[in-house]
């Protein structure tokens, strides 16, 4: 979990001046995106809000749920309302690195009758990616995805190829069904910015669903955003500002959830076998930055880390024997560090 690579996704430049006018567009953005997603997925409002904020920093997600909860269908979504090329790709037990980056072959000129070496671009070459069931397949073929996801390229041979920008992947996982998965490999799980987990729809919700997904009448969906567009966001996002208290924050209550660190607290040395990396300090800024934005504040606050810390944390922290012998969950160390974490001089 701990690589050498800790930066996030690299950015253009930005002007240190916040653009008011930019934030409350994106506040409205942000809202016709959720109204037009939510023409198709029921429910799920704190799923979708996740999702487009991942987007809007620039970053990968892990959506964890049973299935039947509409993953899939909410990437495809989002893939429709934000107006970017989409490839799905299904994790599998025999699935090969170079079906998901592609591979050179050879092919004739019909000219000159020579034969040469041609890169045919696999499925990754898209805006956004589904890693459908991403814990199928071995941690050979899930290696593929490591350089794609942090520096958006591929090395086939002596070549490099930049991968489309925006470029974004959202990974399913099945949490309940061990047979045939293999664990995320922690410098892997560790490039996802948000581990999003979907829970069942209420009653009404789930009424509501079964409607709408019997009858013939299939909802259209419009493209809110472009390219361009999601890309100007992300400049937006990184944009904004920041206090020194703010970082100092989220780097303490990372900092607390590793056991080897002096201020962490006894129940995190007693359960936890390693904390999170430094890309979690880094993520809980972004994130703050963004939903700072998308409520149309000018800058990042407390709340905002707060807010984002068990998406940001929780594939990051990695309990030992003893939390599982006592039942104790990643998400309950994550409560107990947000209750008593304070900001300096609170």
């Amino acid at each position: 979990m701990h690589d050498a690579v800790i930066e996030p996704p690299p950015a253009p430049a930005v002007s240190a001046q916040v653009n008011v006018e930019a934030i409350t567009r994106l506040a409205e953005q942000r809202t016709r995106l959720s109204q037009q997603i939510s023409k198709v997925i029921i429910g799920q409002q704190e799923v979708i809000d996740n999702v487009l904020l991942t987007i809007f920093c620039g970053g990968h997600a892990l959506i964890v749920g049973v299935p039947g909860l509409a993953k899939t269908l909410l990437v495809r979504c989002l893939a429709r309302t934000l107006h970017l090329s989409f490839n799905r790709i299904q994790f599998t037990p025999d699935l090969m690195p170079s079906d998901i980056t592609g591979t050179d072959i050879i092919q004739e000129d019909p000219a000159s009758g020579q034969r040469k070496l041609e890169f045919l671009p696999g499925p990754i070459f898209a805006n956004l990616i589904l890693a459908d069931e991403i814990n199928r397949t071995p941690p050979k073929t899930q290696a593929a995805m490591l350089q794609t996801m942090q520096e958006r390229e591929v090395s086939i041979g002596s070549k490099t190829y930049p991968l489309p920008v925006p470029f974004h992947v959202f990974a399913t996982q099945n949490p309940i069904e061990m047979e045939g998965t293999y664990v995320l490999p922690e410098a892997q799980a560790d490039r996802f910015m948000f581990s999003i987990h979907c829970g069942y729809p209420t009653i009404t919700e789930e009424e509501r669903v079964v409607r709408n997904t019997t009858g013939a009448d299939l909802p259209e969906l419009t493209p809110v955003l472009n390219a361009e567009e999601i890309l100007e966001i992300q400049k937006l996002v990184r944009a904004m500002p920041v206090s020194d208290e703010v970082i100092r924050f989220a780097v303490k209550l990372v900092s607390r959830t590793r056991p080897e660190d002096p201020s962490a607290p006894a129940y995190i040395k007693e359960f936890v076998r390693w904390g999170a990396s430094p890309r979690a300090s880094q993520y809980l800024v972004l994130g703050a930055k963004a939903l700072a934005a998308v409520k149309g504040k000018l800058c990042a606050d407390y709340e905002g880390v707060r807010a984002v810390a068990r998406q940001v944390l929780r594939h990051r922290i990695l309990t030992n024997f003893n939390a599982r012998a006592q039942k104790t969950t990643v998400g309950d160390l994550i409560d107990k560090l947000l209750a008593e974490v304070k900001p300096d001089g609170k």
